[in-house]
């Protein structure tokens, strides 16, 4: 047998062409927004270079964790943490979460690529009803601005209710998966086509507002459309399709001017060893635990915020 990741030709096979440029898409995209806040700051500002907090990359630390124990989504986490007990503007903890998810996600989706589990057509069909979506909901919230209506509250009621959502997804999770499998009737393929297209969109909306929803409540969709397609491709298809659509919401949202650069950095720096070290602990902690804890309170942030 031929090894998979080299081609009839001897270069690299197209999964992993696919995940370089991915990566480097998303590095590009980063760098330019970095350069862009430093030329509309007029140079490298103080905030810019050391604005490093401790606070908040040992939260980003703690989320990490709790992100490699339950596999639960990092927004659903650190933009109501951001809000609620920083109290940031929830316009820029959502801009901010979302670049910072692209950076993590990118890096899930090397390792998934790696593993071969995301099905590249999957994460397609989404992107194409996600992005404009993504971007329709940017020109939407900078209109809602330009007329003086009070975005702030629109993004943490939308937050709330997609909060509520991850909760529920997460607590009845098994019973889902379950169901999902015991079905013998799926939808034909052009059906399940447009069905993926229209997740995408829906998601473009939800998480351009409230930076959550890719993750649990993706995946779940994802589950009754593919019923007989394995969860790790499933996850990693989803997790694929998360980094151009929060990268190019969060660079919206930097637009607009709601996205804080050293706050993300604190993040990221926090958040990365956080979920290595609690991928290492799953096998050790009960997920039964943790997740009815987690998901009681995220429907208590939840209905805080929608409410």
């Amino acid at each position: 047998m031929t090894d998979s990741s080299i081609d009839s030709h001897g270069g690299r096979s197209p999964w992993l062409r696919t995940v370089s440029l991915f990566a480097g898409f998303v590095a590009i995209v980063l760098v330019a927004i970095v350069a862009a806040q430093i030329v509309r700051s007029g140079g490298v500002s103080h905030s810019a270079t050391t604005g490093f907090n401790p606070l908040y990359a040992i939260s980003g630390l703690l989320v990490g964790v709790l992100v490699g124990l339950t596999g639960v989504g990092g927004g659903s986490l650190m933009t109501p943490l951001l809000v609620l007990l920083f109290g940031f503007n929830p316009g820029t903890a959502v801009g901010t979460d979302l670049l910072y998810a692209s950076a993590t996600k990118a890096v899930g989706t090397v390792v998934h690529g790696a593993n071969k589990t995301v099905d590249w057509k999957i994460t397609g069909y989404m992107a194409l009803g996600s992005i404009p979506a993504a971007a329709a909901s940017v020109v939407f919230l900078y209109v809602l601005r330009a007329h003086g209506d009070n975005t702030s509250k629109l993004i943490s009621t939308v937050l709330g209710f997609a909060l509520v959502l991850t909760a529920v997804t997460l607590l009845f999770r098994k019973q889902i998966f379950e169901f999902a499998a015991s079905r013998s009737f799926a939808p034909g393929a052009r059906t399940t086509t447009i069905l993926t297209v229209v997740l995408g969109a829906v998601l473009g909306v939800l998480i351009t507002l409230s930076s959550v929803g890719a993750g649990a409540i993706g995946v779940t969709v994802l589950i009754f459309l593919y019923p007989k397609l394995p969860i790790s491709r499933i996850v990693g298809s989803d997790i694929a399709h998360a980094v151009p659509l929060t990268l190019i919401a969060g660079a919206g949202h930097f637009a607009l001017g709601t996205v804080n650069l050293p706050l993300l950095g604190s993040l990221l720096t926090g958040s990365i060893p956080g979920i290595i070290i609690g991928s290492q602990l799953t096998a050790r902690i009960p997920e039964r635990v943790l997740r009815p804890i987690l998901a009681g309170t995220l429907l208590l942030v939840g209905g805080k915020l929608a409410f």
